[in-house]
């Protein structure tokens, strides 16, 4: 089996652990390469105290380290603050970020989430899988994000369609552990962001392809070459 490079994208630390969790564990054992690209960090003069940008910095360190993720790169964009005057500066960093590494596989934001952070990061990132000057990109998808994609307006050109599925019942105990080193996103269920709600997710997921947990993905392009 061929080693894939595969590269995640999230706005904020914690968006790929509730998306793409599982389908990077999977990736992991397979002896792929994953790099994880985070685009925004915290700031003191956003009101982050010095404790919780060093909590924070800990807890990348450890689902990184738990995933078996090779790089991270933080590109370091103020969180909640992106908008479409970013994309000038954020588009060559992603650029360069992909020249670098050369993913075959791209796991990137839902277009539609309701968080604007979100929906800026994908113009960005799809930007940047032009075949013409990166014809190493066979493969971009799409990942839900729990409480954004859900949550995004209910209209026709905002839906997430789920056509491709990847089977995570084995990892998904792991997922659900690795997601909760984000403790100050995490609640108690009816709270979107909870252990109870991640797993009824894959479950439904997992019922649609078949399997007892999969996550779910919209496919954008696959190039087969």
């Amino acid at each position: 089996m061929n080693m894939n490079n595969v590269i995640v994208v999230s706005t904020h630390p914690d968006d790929e652990m509730f998306g793409v969790g599982g389908t990077l564990l999977k990736h992991a054992e397979n002896n792929d390469s994953i790099t994880w690209v985070i685009i925004t960090s915290i700031f003191e003069d956003q009101g982050f105290s010095k404790e919780r940008i060093a909590s924070r910095e800990q807890e990348i360190e450890k689902v990184a380290n738990g995933i078996g993720i090779e790089n991270v790169v933080k590109l370091g964009f103020p969180t909640m603050s992106l908008d479409s005057s970013s994309l000038k500066e954020l588009i060559p960093l992603v650029a360069d970020v992909f020249q670098k590494y050369k993913p075959n596989i791209v796991y990137t934001l839902n277009r539609s989430d309701v968080h604007s952070d979100h929906r800026i990061t994908f113009d960005a990132i799809f930007s940047c899988t032009k075949s013409f000057r990166f014809p190493f990109i066979k493969k971009v998808l799409m990942y839900e994000c729990v409480s954004e994609t859900e949550f995004a307006p209910a209209l026709s050109e905002n839906v997430f369609i789920p056509n491709y599925f990847v089977d995570i019942s084995k990892y998904i105990e792991k997922k659900i552990e690795l997601a909760s080193v984000y403790e100050s996103e995490m609640g108690e269920h009816p709270f979107p962001r909870s252990n109870e709600n991640l797993k009824a997710l894959a479950t439904f997921r997992g019922a649609t392809a078949g399997v007892e947990y999969a996550e779910a993905f919209h496919l954008l392009k696959y190039i087969d070459k």
